[in-house]
């Protein structure tokens, strides 16, 4: 147990700067948060709702943040800050990254059977603070998603999901995302253009190759008149 603890303990300083210490982040409220979930998630399952409710409601006074004790939770959640609600039926991954003010909700069911109401987030995605994923979707694994984002649709494996309503910036993962990204949201310019972009990109590329050809027309100029003074 000590070395889960541990681990845990290191994988949230893996991904945040602050702490000094493993002592420094057992004061963090998203620590507390998932450690009373955990009890909490047991006394449901056990069929205790009434007693996960009450570790639930003392967990969110002291923390800010409302998980559920419904909510399957894998291992290594990073709930930075607080402000964050995860519902009932949300289903969480391994080394997830949660920032401030997030919303995992549901929808409302119209045939009135709960049935699964909430997200699902694979390994590894990052969620960037005041984003709001909404619905029984599918977050892919290693997907980010902007700070602000409304997400109510499936997100593919690897994707970056910024605006509102939440669009992919298309960028390849498998060429400069692999690593961990701050509040899940690019903060430069390798994102991949908009179609009101597409005409900025052209003319660049106008005149990159004008720029090529006038090198080119400048070397033989230049070689031209290096055999002029060579021949004299």
């Amino acid at each position: 147990m000590f070395d889960h603890l541990v681990s845990y303990l290191d994988s949230i300083r893996a991904r945040d700067p602050a702490p000094r210490s493993r002592w420094e982040i057992l004061l963090y409220p998203g620590v507390w948060a998932m450690a009373l979930h955990r009890v909490a998630h047991w006394l449901f399952e056990a069929d205790l709702f009434f007693l996960a409710r009450l570790v639930n409601h003392f967990s969110r006074m002291i923390t800010a943040i409302d998980i559920h004790p419904g909510a399957v939770i894998g291992r290594n959640l990073f709930i930075d800050h607080g402000f964050t609600v995860i519902g009932e039926t949300a289903e969480i991954g391994d080394n997830v990254t949660i920032y401030q003010c997030v919303t995992l909700g549901g929808t409302n069911p119209t045939n009135g059977v709960p049935g699964k109401r909430h997200p699902t987030l694979r390994d590894n995605v990052i969620i960037g603070s005041g984003a709001q994923v909404i619905g029984p979707i599918e977050v892919g694994e290693r997907a980010r998603i902007g700070a602000n984002a409304v997400v109510t649709d499936d997100v593919p494996e690897g994707a970056t999901m910024i605006g509102m309503k939440a669009r992919s910036t298309l960028v390849p993962v498998e060429t400069w995302m692999r690593g961990f990204m701050p509040y899940g949201t690019p903060c430069d310019e390798n994102t991949a253009p908009r179609p009101e972009d597409k005409r900025l990109i052209a003319l660049e590329v106008q005149v990159k190759a004008l720029h090529d050809e006038l090198e080119r027309l400048k070397a033989v100029d230049e070689d031209a008149a290096r055999r002029s003074g060579t021949d004299s």
